[in-house]
């Protein structure tokens, strides 16, 4: 079989993919059978140092496909019989079209025709080795362009370097790992992508070599375009919260700068504000932040407890034990509250703070429940004790829903852990990241309730005694169903009722089990970057508080005291 032999344009047009040339040999032997090709291939290899020398050409007998570009010392005369199973229905490529005819411009492209038929590749200091014939098939690459320029400047302004002849070498300061495969595509005429490669660097060395994706099979196609997804919402993440280190070390700067120019006693304040705002500047700022988070818990359970019979023992002022408690919890927060007013260095930026309004919203509810209570109190006038009675009882039903609206407030002071807590940060910031498929859970959580609740009103409302009377009725039902809690206050008793019950459960299985490895994996992920940029950012800024070690430098400075102090004594005697 003999290589090398110029293509016939008859041959060319039959469904041939551009990276490949036709060639009828005498051996040609093929057969088709369903929806696959077989098609024997033979493997040619060129004599070193000949045209074709350096490579190996895998060639199917019908067309002399060149397929392989592999360095070989095998002779011509040792051949290799395989057979290759094509599929006649599969689309290699990414794109249907065939690739455009390449227009030579005539006074700068030619193809070569000299005894020279080999191009000298030096990239990143590995040697390749690459025929024109094959550089030349793809004209609007840089290679391509190499092989086929006619003007000798043309060809240096592509290379970074060029080793005059014998060697005969273009030099590219390029990376060769994204090359193999840019070298492995003008043999095959396909772009694989490894997935280890970096997907930025790959385009970058694409766009550099002039070659484009529409050259990747699908199947590498698809694990290329899922790694850029993933690392563009990666990178998105670490914007964000770059953004928000960066804004935090802007605001110290503008912090700084207001505590020396603006603010009066500006020394004492900034001490103060470290002290109540950043737990890492000292030992103190670390104790008060501990016992912000003590006394939070301290007025939750207070709160929680106060509303149990066994808790309602009164004092001499006729109120519970635990309500002192809560109110001491109270006093405390007001005071912290005071003391971050009084010391910030910006008040509109305080005031606008989402951590500065929860504080706000724990301590409020309490001072407007007293402010009622004193006006209930106080709105006495001159009558009887029976008629004061029923006036109170008139005031109580329209002042109550709103003190106990107030209480209900109270339990929001359990956000000022948010404060000092990365964890409940982390899933703010999960829920503002995964929004979108927040929402889309809850609406096909709405759509299942308002699908199942009809679907069961209307198979039971008819049923004497049911608890199916109305479609508000039934939602409370579908919600509680597809949330899989199942309280058994309402079931259904007909058989078609039961059936859609077992539906709207299965829905509600299926529902909850999709999104909780998505958002726990999320929120994994954000909350070890927020800890990272926390201890990254701001506390090498500022310094972190290693209490062991300070109490262990304390305990040896007065070691060493004591001993420094004990020797003149032990001299003098």
């Amino acid at each position: 079989m003999t290589s090398g032999t110029p293509e016939s344009s008859a041959d060319q047009g039959k469904n041939t993919p551009a990276m490949f040339s036709w060639q009828r040999t005498p051996t040609s032997t093929w057969q088709e059978s369903g929806e696959c090709q077989v098609y024997q291939w033979l493997i040619d290899v060129g004599e070193p140092g000949g045209g074709d020398a350096g490579y190996t050409r895998l060639q199917d007998t019908q067309g002399g496909r060149l397929y392989g570009g592999v360095e070989s010392n095998v002779r011509q005369e040792e051949i290799d019989t395989r057979q290759v199973t094509v599929p006649s229905t599969y689309n290699y490529y990414v794109d249907d079209e065939d690739e455009e005819e390449e227009e030579l411009e005539k006074e700068k492209v030619y193809i070569d025709s000299s005894g020279c038929h080999i191009l000298n590749l030096n990239v990143g200091g590995i040697i390749y080795r690459l025929a024109f014939r094959l550089a030349a098939r793809h004209p609007k690459t840089r290679i391509g362009r190499l092989a086929t320029y006619r003007d000798r400047q043309c060809q240096l302004d592509l290379c970074d370097d060029y080793t005059a002849p014998p060697v005969d070498e273009y030099f590219f300061d390029r990376d060769p790992a994204v090359f193999r495969h840019v070298y492995n595509f003008y043999y095959t005429g396909v772009l694989w992508v490894r997935i280890e490669l970096c997907p930025h660097n790959f385009l970058e060395e694409l766009h550099y070599w002039g070659l484009r994706m529409r050259h990747v099979p699908r199947c590498c196609l698809i694990s290329f375009e899922e790694r850029q997804d993933e690392l563009r919402e990666q990178l998105k993440v670490q914007r964000e919260l770059r953004a928000e280190a960066e804004a935090c070390e802007e605001w110290v700067r503008h912090e700084d700068s207001v505590y020396d120019n603006e603010l009066l006693f500006g020394g004492q304040r900034r001490r103060l504000w470290n002290l109540m705002e950043k737990p890492s500047s000292s030992v103190a700022a670390k104790a008060v932040a501990v016992a912000s988070s003590v006394f939070v818990l301290i007025s939750v359970g207070a709160m929680t407890l106060n509303t149990t019979e066994e808790m309602h023992e009164r004092h001499g002022d006729h109120r519970p034990y635990l309500e002192h408690v809560e109110t001491s919890c109270l006093a405390f927060f007001t005071l912290e509250y005071i003391l971050r007013l009084l010391s910030t260095p910006d008040l509109r930026r305080f005031a606008c703070s989402t951590l500065n309004t929860v504080d706000l919203v724990a301590i409020l509810p309490f001072y407007l429940q007293l402010l009622l209570e004193c006006f209930i109190d106080d709105a006495r006038g001159i009558g009887s004790a029976h008629e004061h009675e029923i006036e109170a009882v008139g005031r109580v039903g329209k002042v109550g829903q709103v003190l106990r609206i107030m209480r209900l407030l109270r339990i929001f002071r359990i956000l000022k852990l948010a404060r000092h807590s990365t964890g409940l940060r982390a899933f703010g910031f999960t829920i503002r990241q995964c929004y979108q498929q927040v929402g889309c859970l809850l609406l096909f959580i709405t759509l299942g309730i308002f699908a199942f609740s009809a679907m069961v009103y209307t198979v039971e409302h008819d049923v004497s005694g049911t608890n199916f009377t109305s479609m508000p009725h039934a939602w409370w039902w579908a919600a509680v169903s597809i949330s899989t809690v199942g309280y058994g206050d309402m079931f259904p008793e007909t058989h078609l009722g039961r059936l859609f019950a077992f539906l709207c459960i299965a829905f509600g299985i299926i529902l909850n089990g999709m999104p909780i490895s998505i958002l726990y994996n999320k929120f994994s992920d954000y909350y070890s970057k927020l800890k990272a940029y926390k201890y990254t950012s701001f506390e090498q800024k500022r310094g972190t508080v290693d209490f062991v070690g300070r109490a262990m430098k304390k305990m040896s400075e007065c070691c060493t005291g004591e001993s420094m102090h004990r020797l003149p004594q032990h001299g003098q005697q």
